[in-house]
């Protein structure tokens, strides 16, 4: 069993927790009382989310999320709704049967995949699938979707976190002990990374749609014989990046998860024939850079393990930057 952090929120919903109101109006979307759940068990949303039995027989996946459980959490719903409906229809994704949204609860039903999520510590023939699903993804997503925002924008963000970092010498402080080893290097290199981070900006630029989380938590094997691997947990997806980019971002969760070496997954793969190593090397920074930089700062309301789940894998990336 992997002894990283698990991708759990912390807590989790269950339906005898939602309000009446709420309850009547999933029921009354789906067409039939609910008559049992099986709650999910990954993830960092601290709202409801569970695949649903109705009365008719049927199944459909329900989200439910308010500001109390997390005040983002519905604005990512509300993101994640408007990803479903420009997604090209040949990328595997759950599609969305039905959504609401009162400007306080946001409710998403969503179809139901036969599948699982891979063991972890990650078996080499999983792992495969999964990573294998990042070349299907590519290629059908490449021209992306117009109505989605730039990755550029989401960079803009995630290239800061050393320059977050360098502003505040007692931030210095608390990310260099979190990383351990790795300390000394990071308190030495900082101004430059800030620099290369920055850099990884343009160099994140391309064609190709995003998923923009792509982790073990928001991948599900289906059962054989049926070879898909379903993608869910869109709200981060994007447009115009790089064919390898969300390869390089879920690699350091793979590490993590022991998986195997970053680095020979990255160059033996597909998605990432004839990317340039100094761009790649950027975009890297700037991915380490938010996952350090945020791993120390206060737990956001209702994600009391993320910051561990962030610190493992801002780790795993200082690792492979340090190697590159």
């Amino acid at each position: 069993m992997t002894t990283a952090p698990l991708a759990f929120s912390g807590s989790r919903l269950h339906w005898s927790d939602l309000p009446r109101h709420v309850r009547l109006r999933i029921a009354e979307l789906a067409g039939a009382d609910v008559v049992s759940e099986t709650s999910a068990t990954s993830g960092f949303s601290p709202g409801y989310a569970a695949l649903l039995g109705l009365g008719n027989g049927t199944q459909v996946f329900v989200k439910a999320v308010s500001p109390e459980q997390n005040p983002d959490a519905p604005n990512l719903a509300r993101r994640e709704i408007a990803v479903a409906a420009v997604l090209p229809p040949e990328v595997n994704a759950p599609h969305l049967w039905w959504h609401h949204d009162d400007g306080e609860w946001v409710l998403i039903g969503l179809q139901p995949v036969d599948g699982r999520a891979p063991v972890l510590p990650w078996r080499p023939d999983e792992l495969a699938r999964a990573l294998g699903a990042l070349t299907d993804l590519a290629q059908v997503g490449t021209p992306a979707p117009r109505e989605l925002p730039p990755l550029a924008e989401s960079m803009a963000h995630l290239a800061e976190g050393w320059a977050r970092l360098e502003g505040d010498g007692a931030a210095v402080d608390a990310a260099v002990a979190a990383v351990g080893e790795h300390g000394p290097w990071l308190r030495e290199r900082l101004g430059e990374l800030v620099d290369l981070a920055r850099a990884g900006v343009d160099a994140s630029v391309g064609e190709t749609l995003v998923h923009g989380d792509f982790r073990a938590d928001n991948v599900m094997l289906a059962t054989a014989p049926d070879p898909r691997v379903w993608l869910i947990d869109w709200p981060h997806a994007a447009r115009d990046g790089a064919r390898w980019w969300d390869l390089l971002a879920t690699l350091p969760s793979v590490a993590m998860q022991e998986g195997g070496d970053p680095e020979q997954h990255f160059w033996s793969h597909p998605n990432a024939q004839g990317a340039d190593r100094d761009a790649v090397r950027a975009v890297l920074a700037a991915i380490t850079g938010f996952f350090v930089e945020a791993s120390i700062r206060p737990a956001p309301h209702g994600l009391p393990n993320l910051r561990a789940f962030q610190l493992a894998q801002g780790r795993a990336s200082l690792d492979w930057l340090r190697r590159f």
